[in-house]
C-alpha cells in the first residue's frame, strides 16, 4: 500500500483583511486547504472571491500598509509564514516558493533586459557568479522553450509577445528550482493556443522538477485538465473542496453546480444562451455572516442555521469538504 503524500503547504483558518475608510474588511475569511507534495491544487471562483488575495497572503505580498493577516496559519514545510520575519520571507520568496503573476508586463521591469532580471534571482538566492548566473539563465530560457535564448537575454520585455513574456515570468519563478509554485491565472489575456502551451509547459516542468503547484484560475476546464484537487472559493470563503474527479462527478454546493452548469459542452446547440449564476459577488463591506451564496440568490430563512449563521464546513466523504448550508448543500 502506497503512503499518502505529506503536505508541503497547509493553510489553516487564514483571515486576511484590508484597512479601509469603513474599517477592517475581510477579504479572506477563515480559509483552509492543503497542498500535497508533488500535486497540483486548483483554486477556482469568480473574480472578487479572494483567490489572488489568498495566494498573496501565503507569500506575504499583500498591498502595504492596507493588507493584514489577522489570523490563522500558513505552514510551509512546517514553518508558519504568517509569523515569519521579513528577512525569512525574502529567503522563501523566489528561493523556496516561486510565483507566476497573472500580468507578465507588471511582473517584469520594463527598463531592464530579460537576462539581467533572470540573473538577479539566481545571484540573490543562490549567490552565483555573473558567468554561472548567465549560463543558468540561458538554461532556464531553454527549459521554458524560448527560441534563441542567448539573443532573448538581451531583449527588453516590450520586444516580446505576451506568450513569450509569460514564459519569461515562469523562468523567473522556477530559476531557483522552488519546492512550491503559485501560478496566479497564468494564461490571462493569452490566446487559446498559447494558453494550452503554457499549461502544458507548467505540467511538464512540475513533473520534471518534482514540485507542488497552486493553480489559481476561473476556468474549470483548466482545473479539470491540470489539477489533482480543487478548492472552490466564494466571497472570501471555501465553499467546497474535493479531489478533481469527485468534484466534477458529484458537486454538492449550489455555487459549484452553478459554475459547472455554465460550461458549454459539445452537445450545447450553436448560438444558444449559456447558463449563468444570477446576481454578483457582494463587495467586501456587504458580506453577510451567514451563507453568502444565499445572500446573492436573495434567499432568506427564519432558521438561524440558514442565512444568519455561518454554515459548518464538513467532510462529507474522504477528502470531500463542503459548506453545509441547508439551502445550498445537496447530496
Amino acid at each position: 500500500m502506497s503512503e499518502e503524500p505529506s503536505n508541503i503547504l497547509e493553510v489553516d483558518k487564514l483571515i486576511t483583511s484590508f484597512e479601509t475608510d469603513r474599517g477592517l474588511l475581510r477579504a479572506v475569511d477563515q480559509v483552509s486547504f492543503s497542498v500535497p507534495e508533488g500535486k497540483t491544487v486548483g483554486i477556482v471562483g469568480e473574480s472578487g472571491c479572494g483567490k489572488s488575495v489568498t495566494a498573496m497572503s501565503v507569500v506575504r505580498l499583500l498591498p502595504q500598509p492596507a493588507g493584514k493577516i489577522l489570523g490563522g496559519r500558513v505552514l510551509f514545510k512546517g514553518q508558519d509564514l504568517a509569523r515569519a520575519s521579513d528577512r525569512e520571507m525574502r529567503k522563501v520568496r523566489g528561493g523556496e516558493i516561486g510565483v507566476v503573476f497573472q500580468e507578465p508586463m507588471a511582473a517584469l521591469n520594463p527598463v531592464h533586459r530579460i537576462g539581467r532580471q533572470v540573473m538577479e534571482v539566481l545571484r540573490l538566492h543562490r549567490k552565483m557568479s555573473k558567468k554561472d548566473a548567465w549560463d543558468r539563465a540561458v538554461e532556464m530560457l531553454k527549459l521554458v522553450r524560448i527560441p534563441a535564448p542567448e539573443k532573448r537575454m538581451m531583449d527588453y520585455p516590450h520586444q516580446l509577445s505576451g506568450g513569450m513574456r509569460q514564459r519569461i515570468v515562469i523562468a523567473l519563478a522556477l530559476a531557483c528550482r522552488p519546492s512550491l509554485l503559485i501560478a496566479d491565472e497564468p494564461t490571462t489575456a493569452l490566446d487559446v493556443t498559447v494558453q494550452a502551451q503554457i499549461l502544458d509547459l507548467l505540467e511538464r516542468l512540475r513533473e520534471e522538477m518534482g514540485m507542488s503547484t497552486v493553480l489559481i484560475t476561473h476556468d474549470l476546464g483548466v482545473i479539470a485538465e491540470s489539477c489533482d484537487e480543487v478548492v472552490v472559493m466564494y466571497a472570501g470563503r471555501v465553499v467546497e473542496r474535493a479531489p478533481v474527479d469527485e468534484l466534477f462527478e458529484q458537486p454538492m454546493h449550489a455555487y459549484t453546480r452553478g459554475l459547472l452548469d455554465s460550461i458549454p459542452t459539445l452537445e450545447t446547440p450553436s448560438k444558444s444562451v449559456l447558463n449563468t449564476i444570477p446576481g454578483m459577488v457582494a463587495s467586501l463591506g456587504e458580506h453577510t455572516h451567514g451563507c453568502r451564496f444565499c445572500q446573492r440568490m436573495g434567499r432568506t430563512t427564519r432558521n438561524t442555521r440558514g442565512t444568519r449563521q455561518r454554515p459548518d464546513f464538513v467532510e462529507v466523504s474522504p477528502g470531500h469538504w463542503v459548506e453545509t448550508c441547508p439551502k445550498c448543500y445537496h447530496k
